[in-house]
């Protein structure tokens, strides 16, 4: 396994990984590893923001839309010049 160190991070930043790693009981190191693994497994493509939104939504349930009959065909739409 590696080391990391971080320079010049702002006590901001600090205090919200300290609060963080309290809310989930660990150290504000085993934090720091969890919040890195998730950043970089999203940046892989792993679950895209389609899924992600379904996921999140998918407990509510489906939607059951009634969607009136075209009575026209599609037209272009009319831009300005």
């Amino acid at each position: 396994m590696a080391t990391l160190t971080i320079r010049n991070l702002d006590d901001d930043v600090k205090a919200r990984l300290r609060i963080a790693a309290a809310q989930h009981q660990r150290s504000m190191e085993e934090e720091a590893r969890d919040i890195l693994r998730r950043a970089l497994s999203r940046e892989s493509g792993q679950r895209g923001l389609g899924r992600r939104i379904h996921e999140r939504f998918a407990v509510l349930g489906g939607a059951e839309l009634d969607l009136p009959a075209r009575t026209e065909r599609p037209r272009a739409a009319d831009l300005p010049e």
